[in-house]
């Protein structure tokens, strides 16, 4: 009898817990509509989509002649975007007598109301009329006087669902326990009996909870865990994010290699104007920052002269002043006898009047008492220090005027990248501050390298930029893209759609209207704006181009 007993209490040790561990794939949830499957919420929902729309209807549990509250989100397929003011009829196959009550409430979110009479499932015919064009889809499986499944409530019962091997431990630790009990000596019938009845309760205890949904499709919004690479997103957070996607397709690709540049300015790009002659300032016409035309006043400057000097000067002055008296009395001489006097002679005489009349002019604004500065370029008048009274040197810099509509930028070329630089190729700029935004394609190559850096024994390569609206500035280090001339066919994504977890690159899949994916993929050429996918990713998946940092956050923090 106690051999028989053994061998009993042995069957039903090995059957307990391990058979409620697993119990979760012979389960079947048919008869239960989809729901939502947040701790304390449960909502059910139907969703369908064409190659225009994607709609997600979401509503409470549905009774059989009461108002039904529904929640319609519409949404552009490819992009994720939410569709506003669109028009939309809705008809039950089921029963064409049954009214919808339609209006937009939010961001591509709109309310639907509508009373069903009778218990069974409805499939409803959606006409709208959107940005894209019009559409007819069918939402399928609305199911009216089902009461939805609430999700489990006990963070442990989540716990042990994803951790069948817990279960399957215990049920080892507790055999090995009672066999123990079992090969001491001395062990009643009754104690043995005892024994048996605790097996019987513990199969009581409901670790069905742990484990009896394995096979249930959770994609409605249960919670997730690490361990798993789904993300589900309600559709609203969707909307309040901006999570747009773009649909994997090959196209063509530019590769392109990186160059490191600093700005100069251009030939013509900066005037440095100094003092010709000791004085004193007596007038400033220009401010800091103003712009100024070639030709335009700058300042007046009170010269300062010596008694050797002007003494000089007096004697210049008389001697330019004999000279034009000179070549004027000859002129009115020879005009007096010009039937007499031979052409020539008079031709000479007033080209000696004109020369010596340009010369005087030219020494009396030379050297008068004040001298005026003018702008040699158009530009904007940099800083500088001057004012009324301010003492100049001869050679000192007053003012720099600075034209940054056209720039210079010198380049490192290195030998892996110098067969790339050729007058074909496209060329792009932009900052090397990730904060700046601003890109310049109006680059062009000025001069392939004329020397070498003898520090790194890189080339100096020499580009010109179209700069109109002054973003870049004379110093500033800035990227040059070199992309080939000849474009290449690949799977692409924009650098907004690709970030790391764990260190490695991942992008987002969308897999339905409320549910993400992880998706690692293996990366390639980078071109500034975009990277080509090598592994990872197939034609026809959707990708998350912008909000990838909030899924991020979100997969990170589940």
């Amino acid at each position: 009898m106690k051999k028989y007993l053994n061998i009993l209490l042995v069957l039903l040790m090995g059957l307990s817990i391990p058979s409620q561990a697993f119990a979760g794939p012979g389960h079947s949830h048919d008869e239960v509509a989809p729901v939502d499957k947040h701790e304390g919420v449960s909502y059910a929902s139907s969703e369908v989509f064409s190659d225009k729309y994607e709609l997600l209807l979401r509503y409470d549990p549905i009774h059989p002649g009461e108002v039904a509250h529904m929640t319609l989100f519409i949404s552009d397929y490819e992009t994720n975007k939410p569709v506003n003011e669109a028009k939309i009829s809705i008809i039950a196959q089921e029963d064409s007598g049954i009214t919808f009550s339609i209006h937009q409430n939010g961001n591509g979110t709109y309310s639907i109301e509508a009373t069903f009479p009778e218990k069974r499932d409805y499939s409803l015919a959606v006409r709208l009329e959107g940005p894209l064009g019009p559409d007819l889809m069918l939402l399928e499986h609305i199911e009216v006087g089902v009461e939805p499944e609430l999700a489990p409530n006990s963070s442990l019962a989540h716990f042990l669902e994803d951790n069948n091997w817990i279960l399957i431990l215990l049920a080892l630790l507790v055999g090995l326990f009672v066999g123990f009990l079992f090969r001491r000596k001395g062990r009643s019938l009754n104690t043995r009996t005892n024994i048996l009845v605790l097996i019987f309760i513990g199969w009581a205890i409901p670790f069905q909870q742990a484990g009896a949904h394995g096979d249930d499709d959770h994609t409605g919004g249960s919670a997730g865990n690490n361990f798993s690479n789904t993300v589900p997103i309600p559709k609203e957070t969707q909307f309040l994010f901006d999570i747009y996607t773009q649909k994997v397709s090959k196209g063509s690709f530019q590769e392109s290699s990186h160059l490191f540049g600093t700005i100069f300015p251009s030939s013509n790009g900066q005037a440095i104007i100094s003092a010709d002659q000791n004085g004193t300032i007596a007038q400033v016409h220009v401010n800091v920052g103003q712009k100024v035309k070639k030709g335009q006043s700058l300042a007046t400057i009170k010269k300062t002269i010596d008694v050797g000097t002007n003494i000089g000067l007096q004697a210049e002055a008389n001697s330019l002043a004999a000279e034009y008296e000179a070549a004027k009395k000859e002129v009115e001489r020879l005009s007096t006898i010009s039937d007499i006097a031979a052409k020539r002679d008079i031709d000479e005489a007033a080209s000696r009047l004109q020369k010596a009349e340009t010369n005087l002019a030219l020494f009396n604004s030379n050297s008068g008492k004040s001298m005026t500065l003018t702008a040699p370029i158009d530009g904007v008048v940099s800083n500088f220090k001057l004012s009324i009274g301010t003492t100049v040197t001869t050679g000192q810099t007053l003012f720099t005027i600075t034209d940054l509509s056209l720039l210079y930028v010198e380049a490192q070329v290195f030998d892996r990248d110098a067969e790339k630089i050729v007058a074909d190729a496209i060329y792009t700029m932009d900052c090397v501050n990730d904060h700046d935004t601003h890109v310049s394609s109006q680059v062009k190559l000025l001069s392939k390298a004329l020397e070498i850096n003898t520090t790194n024994q890189s080339q100096k390569v020499l580009f010109q930029v179209d700069n109109p609206n002054g973003d870049f500035k004379i110093g500033e280090f800035v990227n040059i893209r070199v992309f080939s001339p000849s474009p290449s066919l690949h799977i692409t994504m924009p650098n907004s759609a690709i970030t790391e977890i764990n260190g490695k690159p991942v992008v987002f899949v969308k897999e339905s209207a409320e549910k993400y994916t992880v998706s690692y993929v293996q990366i390639g050429h980078n071109n500034g704006t975009h990277t080509t996918i090598l592994k990872g990713l197939e034609e026809g998946e959707r990708v998350v181009v912008n909000g990838s940092y909030q899924l991020k956050m979100i997969f990170l923090n589940q």
